[in-house]
């Protein structure tokens, strides 16, 4: 898998995270530790991340507790 198309599956997962959790950007970025830029350009496909934010987002989306 090209890097280009693992940029564009994480981007999915955050994306499909975020819709199943009904959450917003910002409320992602606060939870997670990653700023709002960084998921931005992610989810933009942008910026391929770096491997610190994806460990932080995959962490929180695996651990995300109820009602955060």
């Amino acid at each position: 898998m090209s890097e280009k198309d693992q940029v564009n599956a994480f981007s999915r997962e955050i994306i499909d995270f975020q819709r199943k959790n009904h959450l917003t950007d910002t409320e992602m970025a606060l939870n997670s530790h990653v700023s709002v830029e960084h998921i931005h350009n992610i989810k933009a496909m942008r910026e391929a991340p770096d491997p610190s934010v994806v460990a932080n987002l995959r962490d929180y989306m695996e651990h995300k507790p109820n009602g955060k």
